[in-house]
């Protein structure tokens, strides 16, 4: 399995578990994976989709690989990067010997000129299907299920506009497909016959232009009628500003999305079936995927989100400690408090931190700084988190991505806001000195920048002047928390 971190990867696996399969899983780091419920169920190998002989290695001995990696969102240059890895991975399965490739793609419209995130998805298929291994390769339009980048983008915009101004392509036709139904196919591939090597379009029963869906999305969100309003003036770059600016994805992801929305994207055949057959109800319909993904969100209870995956092109240097550290200047704001608050309480308030609960100080600051981010192609502060209460190493949390966490001490969030330099904030709950009257718990939390470059050094010195305001804040507010319960 690889991108098990990302939003069908992390729901696969149990999937796979359940139907009685062993699973390998190729990651990058082992801690992205070390909080998931599977992660003591699976084999995990260390690997870059980039290294052929890491590939190789990790591919070796397995009858199926499922290659769920893409770089949506990484820039212009993502079709590049597809193409690259799915080269590396062609030729590594080839080598392992692997039984069998599968790959989730995008249906391709007939006579249409592809977008790029279309014509990438195509690339890619087509050279896993020269791999000289047996390929399935499932074609699906939009994937509706909680936390998917569809599902959020129709979700907010539905919500958020009762009237809305829209580009033509709201009006082209799309299949969309349950994530459940998605996740029971690729289920399914593990066992086709060696024979099977082909690609095939999955879609639901339902047949609707985009604004149909928001329509309906509305009706079962119990929300009145949308008036919708498209004119010929956007282009997919306004587009996918507008995207991110209503909703929680940012334009980087939006773009491509968006493109791929002016193409029809319906099946012109179901030969699945003939290997997979339709569960007993039929496929599920488009109101009923959408009314128990919102259901799943309002119990919290969304098991990956698009956010779960790493964000392309964000380095992953190590964090720089003060006695090993030999890369030049770093910046460091490290703060100390005591409460009488209990540790449990402290690390209530860590962990529930961002999202909703917001950071603690000056909450224009931060939105500021998010919608800054967004104008320059980041993923600003939307992303919120997946549980509202837990935290797990791997998961987004607003402009941040959880790099370490021990439960009850130690929180270290990864910056993945657009920076010149890299950034980490972390938080330490520890017990206050033996024979403290009254007992207190004492909150350390460090800010540690590494700049990159002039650019680097200015923009420390630019906020220094909000430090107090904003750390401190923090911290204040943090303990404050933590002394209310």
């Amino acid at each position: 399995m690889t991108g098990a971190t990302g939003y069908i990867g992390g729901r696969l696996v149990p999937e796979l578990l359940a139907a009685g399969h062993r699973v390998r899983v190729m990651t990058r780091s082992r801690e992205r994976v070390r909080d998931h419920p599977w992660a003591d169920q699976v084999e995990i190998v260390p690997a870059d989709a980039a290294d052929g002989e890491a590939v190789a290695a990790a591919c070796a001995g397995t009858d199926v690989v499922y290659y769920l990696i893409h770089a949506l969102g990484s820039g212009p240059e993502f079709e590049a990067t597809d193409r690259r890895t799915a080269e590396v991975m062609a030729r590594a399965v080839r080598a392992a010997g692997v039984g069998r490739l599968v790959y989730l793609g995008a249906l391709e419209p007939e006579a249409e000129q592809l977008s790029p995130h279309l014509r990438s998805r195509t690339e890619v298929a087509s050279i896993l299907l020269a791999s000289g291994v047996p390929t399935a390769v499932l074609r699906a339009a939009v994937v509706l299920g909680s936390g998917s980048a569809s599902f959020e983008m129709l979700r907010y915009l539905t919500e958020r506009l009762p009237v809305m101004v829209t580009p033509r392509w709201v009006q082209s036709q799309v299949q969309p497909i349950a994530v459940r139904d998605v996740l029971r196919y690729l289920v399914g591939c593990a066992t086709l016959p060696s024979s099977v090597h082909r690609a095939f379009d999955v879609g639901g029963p339902d047949r609707m232009s985009y604004a149909e869906m928001m329509q309906r999305y509305a009706t079962v969100a119990g929300l009145p009628r949308r008036r919708i309003l498209p004119v010929p003036l956007f282009s997919p770059s306004l587009s996918s500003h507008w995207v991110g600016l209503i909703t929680p994805v940012p334009a980087g992801i939006a773009r491509p999305l968006v493109e791929s929305l002016r193409n029809t994207v319906i099946c012109r055949e179901h030969d699945i079936a003939r290997y997979l057959p339709d569960p007993p109800g039929g496929l599920l319909g488009f109101d009923e995927a959408v009314r128990l993904a919102i259901q799943r969100v309002k119990d919290s209870a969304v098991a990956t989100r698009w956010a779960s995956a790493s964000v392309p092109g964000v380095p992953s240097d190590p964090l720089p400690t003060d006695p090993g550290w030999a890369g030049g200047t770093l910046y460091v704001d490290e703060r100390t408090r005591g409460t009488t608050a209990p540790p449990e309480a402290v690390w209530r308030a860590v962990e529930g931190i961002g999202g909703d609960n917001g950071w603690y100080s000056f909450p224009l600051a931060w939105q500021v700084r998010g919608w800054l981010d967004r104008l320059v192609g980041g993923v600003g502060l939307r992303r919120g988190r997946r549980d509202p209460h837990r935290l797990f190493v791997g998961d987004a949390l607003d402009f941040w991505r959880v790099e370490a966490l021990e439960r009850g001490r130690l929180l270290r969030l990864r910056a993945e806001m657009r920076l010149p330099g890299l950034a980490w904030l972390e938080f330490h709950v520890e017990h206050g000195p033996d024979g403290a009257r009254p007992a207190t718990t004492v909150l350390r939390q460090r800010a540690t920048f590494a700049p990159r470059g002039l650019a680097g050094h200015l923009y420390w010195w630019a906020i220094a002047a909000f430090h107090g305001i904003v750390f401190g804040g923090m911290i204040r507010g943090l303990t404050r928390a933590a002394d209310a319960g």
